[in-house]
């Protein structure tokens, strides 16, 4: 029942929209701060979450502690650009309402990756937002360039009828 009012009711999209213009916003100031003020680099925060996969209770589990050891520290400068980029533009994706699903879905890979990282600081209070958003679907997007981008993408490369999108 929750789940079919954050789809459909026509008044629920003006909070979806302050929602994901919030969360567009925290995305694309991290981002931009992170490619404007200098080098960024990851490797003080990889060599940092892996020194907590030790102990009784380790904030960060092995599994993951073994990907940043074996994928993520190999490949930091690959990471030192994926990170403030993929920032910047789920942040620019979310405030646009371009591609909303998929930018949001990015920002939750994301949050998840700090939070198995062992931070916490927004990322639950985002990741709650987040699913938010994915569970409303198209309504979060209503208001947004995703209004006449979907309609054209899904006419043009996946050969539907364009639904009625006046509610």
């Amino acid at each position: 029942m929750f789940i079919q009012f954050l789809k459909v009711n026509p008044h629920v999209k003006y909070l979806l929209t302050l929602i994901r213009i919030y969360l567009g916003w925290t995305w694309l100031k991290a981002g931009f701060g992170k490619i404007t003020e200098g080098k960024f680099d990851a490797s003080g925060f990889l060599k940092g979450a892996l020194s907590k996969t030790t102990g009784e209770h380790p904030a960060v589990q092995g599994w993951w502690g073994n990907f940043i050891e074996t994928i993520a520290l190999p490949n930091v400068e690959f990471f030192n650009i994926l990170v403030p980029w993929g920032e910047f533009l789920v942040g620019l994706a979310l405030l646009l309402g371009l591609f909303t699903t998929f930018a949001t879905l990015m920002g939750v890979i994301m949050n998840f990756s700090y939070m198995f990282s062992g931070t916490t600081s927004t990322n639950p209070q985002m990741l709650l937002l987040e699913i938010i958003i994915l569970i409303a679907g198209f309504n979060a997007a209503k208001i947004g360039v995703d209004y006449w981008i979907l309609p054209f993408v899904k006419e043009k490369f996946l050969n539907r009828e364009p639904q009625n999108l006046t509610t």
